[in-house]
C-alpha cells in the first residue's frame, strides 16, 4: 500500500529559500519567457511587443499580490488561442467597412484589450466570492493526467524550432542544433552534482550562447537564434527592442453589440486561465510542500489581466513550464517572480541585441529538461496497482489535453471521475431486514441518491412485508431529488398493498430536504428510533 501511495506523491524538491536563488532563477525564467511570449503573440495575431508586455505585467503583478510565491505567470498559448478568433473577426469586420489594414489592426487591438480587462474582472469576482476552493474537486488522477498531458504538449511544441517555414533544417545545422541541445541538458543534469551555487539551466544557456556565437562567427547562420525565430514568424519584425508599456483606455463603441462580442471570449479566457493557474498552483504546492491561496491567486490573476488591458498586453495566466524552471532552479519566494518580470523588461529595453543572439537550442534544451521534470513517470507504474477506473482517467486526461486543451481535459476528467464514483457507491446500498408481529424493519446501509435508486427499490418485498414497514436511516442518508422520488415510489407501492411506510433516524439535513419536498411526497417520519416504541407512533 505504501508503494502505491508513494507513487502518487510528487517528488519534493528541497531548495534553500534566499534572495540569490530567487534572482538567479528569475533570470533563467526571463530568458525562457521571451521566445514563448513572442510565439504566443503571433498566435493571437498581434505584434510581439504585445506578448512581451503581457509576460512582464502578468509576471510582476501576480508575483506581488498572487497567492502562490514561486509560481510564474505570463502570456500563454491557452489564452492566445481563445483571443485569436476575436482579433481576426474584428479585423475582417473593419476591412469589410473599408478600413485600411493598419486601421483594422488598431481596431482589433482595442477589442482585444477590452476583452482582457473583462477577463480580469471576471477572475477578480471569482476570487472575491471565494470560488477557488472548488479546485479541491479535482481528483488526483486528473491532476496526474493534466501534468502528463502538459509535459507532452511542451515536448511537441519544441519541434517547431527544428523547422524553417515548415521545412526541416538542413543536415549540418540540424546536427549542430542537436549537439547544443544535448550540451544544455548535460550541463543542467551534471552541474548540480558539482555545485548548486547557480542555477544549472542558466549556466547551460550562457555556455551554449557563447558557443553558438562563436560558431556563427565562423559559419554565419549555422546556429538559429531567437531573432531568427522571430523573423520566421514575421519578417517585418527586425528587433525585440521595445519601450515601456504605455497607458491607454481601450477605444471601442460603447454599444451593447460591442459588449456581447467580447463577453464570450472574455469568459472563456477567464475560465481557462483560472483552471490552468489553479492546477499549476496545486502542482507547485506539491513540489514545495507548502500551500498557496487559490482565492488570492484568482484575484492576482484578475488584477494582472486588468492592468494588461490598460497597458497594451494580451493577457495570460500561470505557466507550468516556467514555474517548473523556477522551482527547480531554487526560486521559492515572490522575489523570483518579480525578478523574472523586471529582468524580462530590462532585457528587451536595453539588452535586446544580446537576447536576440541566444541559440534556440539552449532554450529547447531547457524546455526538454522541464518536460523530463514535469512528466509524472511514477504514474506509468500504477497500472494494476490502483483501480482501473483511476488509471483510465489518468490516460484519458493526458490524451484530451494533447488533442484539445487543458480546460476541456480537466472537465472531462472530473466528470468521468464523478460518474465512476457515483456508479461504485450506487452499488453499495443494502439493508438488514427483520420482521415481527405485522411489522417489517429495514436497516438501510449506504447513500440513497440517483445512482443507487434502482438497487434501493429492489430491497423491498411489497407483497410479503408487514402492515407497517420501517426504514432506519441511521447508517444512510438521502442526497438528492432522485432519492426523494424513490421514497415516494415505494410509499405508493406499499399503499397499494394497504401498508404504511415509516422512516427512522433521519438526520437534520435529510429531514430538511424532505421538508422542502412536502408538496411532492407524503411520508411518515418517526423521531424515535426504538423499535418497540414505534407502535405508539403509528398513524
Amino acid at each position: 500500500m505504501n508503494s502505491v501511495q508513494n507513487s502518487f506523491v510528487k517528488l519534493f524538491i528541497s531548495k534553500p529559500r534566499n534572495f540569490k536563488n530567487d534572482v538567479l532563477s528569475g533570470m533563467t525564467v526571463a530568458l525562457a519567457l521571451i521566445p514563448e511570449a513572442v510565439a504566443f503573440a503571433f498566435v493571437a495575431g498581434v505584434h510581439p511587443k504585445v506578448g512581451l508586455y503581457a509576460a512582464f505585467m502578468m509576471g510582476l503583478i501576480t508575483a506581488i499580490v498572487g497567492g502562490r510565491p514561486g509560481m510564474i505567470s505570463g502570456a500563454t498559448g491557452a489564452v492566445a488561442v481563445i483571443f485569436a478568433p476575436l482579433v481576426f473577426k474584428v479585423k475582417d469586420i473593419a476591412l469589410a467597412q473599408g478600413m485600411s489594414i493598419g486601421e483594422a489592426s488598431t481596431m482589433s487591438l482595442q477589442y482585444l484589450f477590452a476583452a482582457v480587462i473583462l477577463m480580469g474582472l471576471i477572475q477578480v469576482a471569482f476570487g472575491l466570492f471565494k470560488l477557488g476552493k472548488f479546485i479541491r474537486l479535482v481528483p488526483h488522477p486528473v491532476m496526474l493526467g493534466f501534468v502528463n498531458g502538459l509535459a507532452i504538449i511542451i515536448f511537441k511544441a519544441q519541434f517547431g524550432q527544428f523547422t524553417v517555414n515548415g521545412k526541416l533544417l538542413d543536415t549540418v545545422p540540424l546536427l549542430v542544433m542537436g549537439a547544443l541541445i544535448l550540451l544544455t541538458m548535460g550541463i543542467s543534469i551534471f552541474l548540480p552534482k558539482l555545485t548548486k551555487a547557480v542555477p544549472a539551466t542558466l549556466v547551460g544557456i550562457l555556455v551554449t550562447s557563447f558557443l553558438g556565437a562563436f560558431i556563427n562567427s565562423k559559419y554565419p547562420g549555422m546556429v538559429r537564434t531567437v531573432l531568427d525565430f522571430v523573423q520566421d514568424q514575421n519578417a517585418s519584425v527586425t528587433t525585440l527592442k521595445v519601450g515601456l508599456p504605455p497607458f491607454m483606455i481601450p477605444s471601442l463603441p460603447l454599444e451593447w453589440e460591442s459588449f456581447t462580442m467580447i463577453l464570450p471570449y472574455a469568459f472563456l479566457a477567464a475560465a481557462v486561465g483560472l483552471i490552468e493557474s489553479l492546477m499549476t498552483l496545486t502542482l507547485v504546492d506539491e513540489l514545495t510542500n507548502t500551500r498557496g491561496k487559490s482565492n488570492l491567486e484568482s484575484i492576482g490573476q484578475g488584477l494582472a489581466n486588468i492592468v494588461n488591458g490598460f497597458f497594451g498586453g494580451m493577457g495570460g495566466c500561470a505557466m507550468i513550464g516556467q514555474s517548473m524552471i523556477n522551482i527547480r532552479g531554487g526560486g521559492r519566494g515572490r522575489t523570483s517572480g518579480i525578478a523574472a518580470a523586471i529582468l524580462l523588461l530590462a532585457f528587451v529595453l536595453f539588452l535586446a541585441p544580446l537576447i536576440e543572439m541566444i541559440p534556440l537550442a539552449a532554450l529547447v534544451g531547457v524546455m526538454f529538461m522541464v518536460v523530463i521534470g514535469t512528466f509524472e513517470w511514477s504514474s506509468l507504474r500504477l497500472f494494476k496497482k490502483i483501480p482501473a477506473s483511476d488509471f483510465m482517467v489518468i490516460v484519458l486526461v493526458s490524451v484530451v489535453t494533447v488533442i484539445f486543451d487543458l480546460a476541456i481535459a480537466v472537465f472531462v476528467g472530473i466528470i468521468v471521475s464523478a460518474l465512476v464514483f457515483a456508479w461504485e457507491h450506487g452499488k453499495n446500498i443494502d439493508a438488514d431486514k427483520t420482521s415481527e408481529k405485522g411489522k417489517t424493519r429495514y436497516d438501510l446501509k449506504g447513500p440513497l441518491f440517483f445512482a443507487s435508486v434502482a438497487s434501493f427499490k429492489e430491497l423491498f418485498d411489497f407483497e410479503n412485508d408487514g402492515e407497517h414497514v420501517f426504514i432506519d436511516f441511521k447508517e444512510s442518508r438521502i442526497w438528492d431529488h432522485s432519492g426523494i422520488e424513490a421514497l415516494q415510489n415505494i410509499t405508493e407501492r406499499y399503499a397499494k398493498e394497504n401498508k404504511k411506510l415509516h422512516l427512522l433516524n433521519l438526520g437534520p439535513d435529510c429531514q430538511q430536504l424532505l421538508g422542502k419536498a412536502q408538496n411532492i411526497v407524503e411520508l411518515s417520519i418517526k423521531e424515535d428510533a426504538h423499535w418497540h416504541v414505534a407502535d405508539d407512533q403509528l398513524d
